[in-house]
């Protein structure tokens, strides 16, 4: 398949006597051929239909079919499940990324849970059974997931993006998350222009409707996710008196509250190093992770050192690129006459003093590869617990018939000296620090407090002080005369 600019996807076929490739259709989403190979099942822009495999010269709405809402197809869950089982277990014996199963007797294995897939009643079992047997291989990254489960709907509920405390059986506003004002992609229903809202203000009422105490707050939000909705405020419990604001609230807060938690840390790691340190945090190594590094760390290059936060780190892809950027050094100076004439770096961009990496158990994966590359570069030491331990890579494994996924990991990491490396061991910390849910309690993070302590007593050793422009050269010269 060939992506063609502003026409779609072109569907090439190749003869391999001829050894030519010719079009066959255009404008294709995706594509399925017949098990007899006579025939393909096509999708295009919404449309499905049928063609033969023979010729070329198709186009898209070559036998399409008309009345797909009303077809139906017959299944037989129990001989699917069967085939599901027997699939799962040949993807880790055929796809894995190394062909001895991890030394896990395979073909014993397969008899010892086939009998569980006759106790199946639901395809939830079947995902439990599914994984079971992925664990045999002793492998991250053997997820199940999905699969043809009945819909079930749900109802939305609204969210304000607020923390509350509970006064008498009433609720009272504790915190306002505001998405950091700067951000267009965080919407804090209660931090919005008009919103007025204020800490300390008691919610009072939905949509005209009393809060009556010692309810679910949430009841009263039930289907007003993205809607335009009434809220009632007011400084004592109760409706009289009470001011209405109009708000609309969200589906979800997780990335309100993980911001707020970001530039909390951020304004930390400030205050403890008086200005002297950059706050990077890195949520996950794929595009999410390359946009908080690229925005946070070139954004604070004025600072002598750098606290690099990967701890939950979810990885994605491999971090190279970031760790490239943090291990650069300072090769010498551009002048400016302008800005106090501070002068520019070479490399242009960079944070040059020292640099330390927070990491914990729940980074993993490229979590897992970044601070491999950040200790083996020697950027600087390794603060918190060690990390999950899945570096293997996944890609590729077919989908079952139904819809649903087993992962069997196509990819193992191993080291420059040909041994395999952190799968299933993950990497340790140079400087242990525990977390403890009491030091969370109480507003502690103990972990960063000892990486600002570690940077800044490296800076005092190691740090590296932009050097001021000299005194203007005297290059004037002419030769003397005879």
């Amino acid at each position: 398949m060939e992506a063609i600019p502003n026409e779609g996807t072109a569907l090439k076929k190749y003869d391999l006597k001829k050894r030519k490739s010719e079009d066959f259709m255009s404008r294709v989403n995706q594509v399925v051929v017949s098990k007899d190979r006579k025939s393909m099942l096509y999708q295009s822009n919404g449309t499905w239909g049928i063609v033969e495999t023979s010729g070329s010269g198709k186009k898209a709405g070559d036998g399409v079919i008309k009345a797909i809402s009303s077809m139906k197809v017959k299944v037989n869950p129990r001989e699917e499940w069967r085939q599901i089982y027997r699939e799962g277990w040949r993807y880790q014996r055929d796809f894995l990324y190394v062909d001895n199963v991890h030394g896990a007797p395979w073909d014993d294995i397969y008899n010892w849970y086939k009998p569980w897939v006759d106790h199946v009643r639901h395809r939830s079992d079947m995902n439990y059974v599914i994984d079971i047997l992925g664990g045999e291989v002793a492998v991250g990254h053997s997820y199940t997931r999905g699969g043809d489960f009945p819909e079930v709907k749900s109802v939305s509920i609204g969210l304000l993006g607020a923390d509350y405390e509970v006064v008498n059986g009433n609720y009272r506003i504790k915190k306002i998350y505001n998405g950091e004002s700067w951000n267009p992609n965080l919407k804090a229903p209660l931090a919005q222009p008009g919103a007025e809202a204020k800490v300390g203000e008691f919610l009072v009422g939905v949509n005209g409707k009393a809060i009556t105490p010692n309810t679910n707050l949430y009841t009263y939000f039930e289907g007003l996710a993205n809607q335009p909705t009434k809220i009632h405020l007011n400084s004592k419990p109760g409706l009289e008196g009470a001011r209405v604001i109009q708000v609309v609230p969200v589906a979800n807060e997780n990335q309100l509250r993980m911001m707020d938690w970001v530039e909390g840390n951020r304004r930390k790691v400030d205050e403890l190093s008086k200005g002297q340190l950059a706050y990077v945090y890195l949520p996950n190594t794929g595009q999410p992770g390359y946009t908080y590094f690229n925005r946070y760390y070139f954004a604070q290059q004025d600072k002598k050192g750098a606290v690099i936060d990967e701890r939950n780190n979810g990885g994605g892809s491999a971090a190279d690129y970031m760790v490239d950027i943090m291990a650069r050094e300072l090769h010498g100076y551009f002048n400016s006459r302008a800005n106090d004439h501070r002068p520019f770096t070479t490399p242009m961009s960079g944070i040059w003093g020292p640099k330390v990496m927070l990491i914990n158990e729940r980074a993993g994966s490229g979590g897992d590869l970044l601070p491999y590359l950040f200790h083996k570069m020697k950027i600087g030491p390794l603060i918190g617990t060690k990390t999950w331990g899945g570096l293997v890579g996944t890609w590729d494994t077919p989908p079952f018939v139904d819809g649903g996924r087993m992962v069997a990991p196509r990819g193992g990491f191993y080291d420059v000296n040909g041994e395999w490396a952190v799968e299933g061991v993950g990497i340790s910390p140079d400087i242990l620090v525990e977390q403890t849910p009491k030091d969370v309690i109480e507003g502690r993070d103990p972990q960063l407090e000892r990486a600002v302590k570690e940077a800044l007593d490296r800076m005092a050793i190691d740090g590296i002080e932009l050097k001021p422009e000299p005194a203007p050269p005297i290059r004037y010269f002419r030769p003397k005369s005879n």
